[in-house]
Order: structure tokens, then C-alpha cells, then sequence
């Protein structure tokens, strides 16, 4: 079942869980998390957290994470994936340009350009990889995606980047409260101060 976004259901909970531990839990704790959610998330949606998580943690975890999915979902990968045909670089680029501006909404064209004066590769990574060769892949809602994130950068003291995921799930359509219960999930995974610095951001994010 679909859930509305103002609540989490079990699927999602355990969802941001596995993402909180694949950013900065033990490989036992991964571990632990990638059982509880074959358990409890539908395949595809645990595979793609596994594959999303190589833009938030790298490459290293992504592997371990993937390895360990690999055999406990006990299926092979999929032959062949549409990341692996560079001629859609240009529907990557409009979709990641489409997904980004639905995450940073107005903040959008600010966002472009200071990426841009880092590193022009960095804009284009962000939007061709990131938001349109992954964050708009299909197997996972953009929103159930954005609560990943928060759980993913809350867990890696990000706060910068969280602060943005944070008003990024509130701009598409994630409600404050799954938002709140997101951070409650993870916040014995990710520690007190962690949790304790998430909390406040939320709260300023919230304007409370």
C-alpha cells in the first residue's frame, strides 16, 4: 500500500533505517538492516535504496551494501539496466533537471549557480547522474527517495545538505509529520548527538 506521506508506514520506516545504516552504520549493522528490510520493503524498493546510496556514502559502502543484498535477496542482478546506455544522457539531463527543481523548488536557479561556481562538473553531475540518472529512476517515489536522503545525511552529519533534503521532501509532498517520524526512526541508528542536531534543523526548517 501507498503511503499518503503525512505518516510512515513500515515499508518506509524501514527503508530510511537501511539508508541511515549504509551511510554510517557498521558493515553488522547493514547487515542487520538489509534482512530487516527483505523482510519488510518490497525488492525493488530495497535494491534501489542500496543503488541510491553510492551518491550519499560512495562507492565503498554502496558495494558492501549491494554485495550483502545480493545475498540475502538471493536473485541475481538484472542483465542489463538503462544506466548503462550513455545515448539517454539527454532525457537524464531533462529529468534531473525536472526532479531537481521539484526538490529545491525556489531555491532551484540559486542552487545551479552556486554548484556551478564550485565546479561546472559538479553541476552537471548533480543534475545528470544524481537527480536524472538516479534520484529519478523508476522502482522508488521521489518522496519515499527524499526521506532516504534526509535519513542518509542526517546519519553523516551533513547538516548543510540535510537542512536541504529537509525542505526537498517538504517540496514534494512529504508531510512534517513522516518527516519527524523519519528522524525518530533512525535516531538510535544514528546517535543522540546526531539525532539531537537533526531535530533542531527540522524544528528551524518547520519554522517552530
Amino acid at each position: 500500500m501507498t503511503p499518503s506521506f503525512s505518516e510512515l508506514d513500515d515499508a518506509t520506516r524501514v527503508l530510511v533505517q537501511l539508508s541511515a545504516a549504509i551511510a554510517a552504520g557498521s558493515e553488522a549493522t547493514m547487515r542487520r538492516w538489509i534482512a530487516e528490510a527483505a523482510r519488510l520493503a518490497p525488492a525493488t524498493e530495497v535494491e534501489e535504496v542500496v543503488l541510491q546510496s553510492y551518491l550519499f556514502c560512495g562507492f565503498p559502502r554502496a558495494l558492501n551494501a549491494a554485495r550483502e543484498w545480493r545475498r540475502v535477496a538471493g536473485v541475481a542482478a538484472p542483465a542489463s539496466d538503462e544506466a548503462e546506455d550513455i545515448a539517454l544522457i539527454p532525457e537524464w539531463r531533462a529529468r534531473g533537471e525536472q526532479t531537481c527543481a521539484m526538490v529545491y523548488g525556489d531555491m532551484y536557479e540559486k542552487l545551479r549557480l552556486n554548484v556551478r561556481d564550485l565546479h561546472p562538473a559538479l553541476d552537471a553531475w548533480m543534475v545528470i547522474d544524481g537527480y536524472g540518472k538516479v534520484l529519478s529512476r523508476p522502482g522508488l517515489e521521489l518522496e519515499r527517495r527524499e526521506l532516504c536522503v534526509v535519513a542518509a545525511c542526517a546519519a553523516m552529519g551533513q547538516d548543510r545538505q540535510l537542512h536541504s533534503h529537509l525542505h526537498g521532501a517538504l517540496n514534494v509532498g512529504v508531510g512534517p509529520d513522516a518527516i519527524t517520524a523519519t528522524i525518530e526512526a533512525v535516531a538510535e541508528l544514528i546517535g543522540a548527538e546526531r539525532a539531537r542536531s537533526a531535530r533542531l534543523l527540522l524544528a528551524r526548517v518547520l519554522g517552530k
